[in-house]
């Protein structure tokens, strides 16, 4: 099922966290931080929307780093439920794919609450002192990749918090899987 996430509420605080990567070592928001910018996103193993664009948001993530922009994913799913996004699992795509961030494991959930995190992909882009600027799309892809072509949307976004720490004023919403919640 596609969801879209709500609008970017700009100047939102990013919350913090202390989450284990795939490797095992705990990261925190702060030690992600960028000297320009954070991009935390919200992506998991199976989900058809983040596997048609995950070589695109490589490229970007390689891409926004020399902008000096810090970047980590996590995955937040159920993982009885969906065991294909296991830590394990987790260990073996980061690998394989030569993932250039950290991919966190939120086994809580509790930080995807925080955040409110709606989908995966869902994108979060904040600016030096961690305000929210960007809450948008990767680009025109959905299910399937958009064309090679399409405008870089996050990327563009990134750039333009690197470089004037405000996000742009028009955004349009991620879509993808809803988050896999556990039962209550």
């Amino acid at each position: 099922m596609a969801v879209t996430p709500p609008v970017c509420d700009f100047g939102w605080t990013a919350p913090d966290f202390a989450l284990p990567a795939t490797d095992g070592t705990i990261w925190t928001l702060e030690r992600i931080r960028g000297p320009r910018g954070t991009l935390i996103l919200f992506i998991c193993n199976h989900c058809p929307y983040v596997l048609a664009v995950l070589d695109r948001i490589l490229r970007d993530a390689r891409d926004l780093a020399p902008l000096g922009i810090g970047i980590a994913a996590i995955s937040s799913n159920d993982v009885s439920t969906y065991p294909e996004d296991s830590p394990e699992n987790m260990a073996r795509i980061a690998a394989e794919r030569d993932f250039p961030f950290p991919y966190l494991f939120d086994e809580s959930q509790d930080v995807a609450r925080a955040y409110g995190a709606a989908c995966t992909p869902d994108f979060f882009g904040f600016d030096a002192s961690g305000g929210l600027q960007y809450r948008g799309r990767l680009d025109a892809s959905g299910r399937s990749p958009g064309p090679p072509d399409a405008r870089r949307d996050l990327f563009e976004a990134m750039r333009q918090i690197a470089e004037t720490g405000r996000g742009p004023a028009e955004q349009i919403p991620s879509m993808g899987c809803s988050i896999k919640w556990k039962a209550a």
